[in-house]
């Protein structure tokens, strides 16, 4: 049997200088990987399903797209391969309707927001005048279960015919109506922050949600701007979710209020910054796959030392 540490499916192209950055940061600490891809996905699921091939750790990005791929991930499972991101977690956590009101259970500020069955379910939805008002103008619509960079988000809605039309878009699925929340200004950027939890650790980075462009959040920064609950924030998602990887935005208002935004994404873009203008900086991602470096070797010990 062929036996690797860690298999990593990925479908993106975009996704191909992550895995080629993952890879040389793990080959560098002793961990073995392999890719999976539309290109090997049938005979990888063969030999994984006839004992000739295995991965102790999984990483899937491609589950998501393709149903095939989740087939392999459900065969893995019951091969004792310890995934990151299990699938029943991420099914969970990428439901904005559950985790709206699980944050808020838990005490996390989040914005006034309504949540609407599916049309499929109810064609017919009443909005109060006073509801509409807690929203002011505009407000955003999402679909609470349509993920991945703002697919189906109207970012600008003003009337109820918006809302109406909207949700007819994606029938099968809830809609959350939600405050438009202003973040502070600080020293001219604004204060909106992607947070990655990686692998037991929290990372923040200036986000701007207007141009989607990248900074380094500096120590000095976290010190000087108050912005440690950034990071009490995020682990607080992590201990709801179970989540080993994800990104969840959060802004700090002109009250000083910190707000979660965007609760859970859970394949995050990380195309790197020295390759997109857009992308996730190099050092980030870096940090990022060395955690995800440390998280396995910990995981092999506590195996060997269960074996032995």
């Amino acid at each position: 049997m062929e036996i690797y540490d860690l298999g990593i499916a990925y479908v993106w192209e975009f996704d191909e200088e992550f895995v080629a950055l993952l890879e040389s940061i793990l080959a560098k600490n002793g961990i073995t990987t392999f890719r999976i891809g539309y290109h090997n996905l049938k005979e990888v699921s063969k030999k994984v399903a006839s004992k000739k091939l295995h991965f102790n750790y999984y990483l899937d990005r491609a589950w998501d797209v393709d149903d095939d791929f989740g087939a392999l991930g459900k065969i893995l499972q019951k091969k004792e391969t310890h995934f990151f991101n299990q699938y029943h977690h991420v099914t969970h956590a990428i439901d904005k309707a559950n985790m709206h009101l699980e944050f808020i259970t838990s005490g996390l500020n989040v914005p006034y927001s309504i949540i609407i069955p599916p049309f499929n379910l109810s064609e017919d939805i009443y909005l109060s005048i006073k509801d509409l008002n807690k929203l002011g103008r505009p407000f955003i619509i999402k679909p609470c279960n349509t993920t991945g960079g703002g697919v189906g988000v109207v970012t600008g809605a003003e009337t109820l015919s918006e809302v109406l039309e909207e949700r007819v878009t994606n029938s099968d699925d809830k809609y959350l109506l939600q405050e438009k929340v202003f973040p502070r200004i600080i020293k001219n950027r604004r204060a909106w922050f992607r947070v990655f939890w990686a692998f037991d650790e929290a990372i923040s980075v200036w986000w701007d949600d207007q141009t989607h462009l990248y900074e380094v959040l500096t120590l000095a920064d976290i010190d000087e701007y108050n912005l440690k609950s950034l990071f009490t924030y995020t682990k607080k998602i992590a201990q709801l979710t179970s989540l080993d990887f994800f990104s969840t935005e959060i802004v700090l208002t002109d009250s000083n209020k910190f707000v979660v935004i965007d609760y859970v994404n859970d394949q995050c873009d990380m195309r790197l910054k020295s390759n997109h203008v857009d992308g996730v900086p190099d050092r980030i991602a870096n940090k990022i796959i060395t955690n995800l470096s440390k998280k396995i070797i910990q995981l092999k010990r506590k195996r060997t030392l269960k074996r032995g």
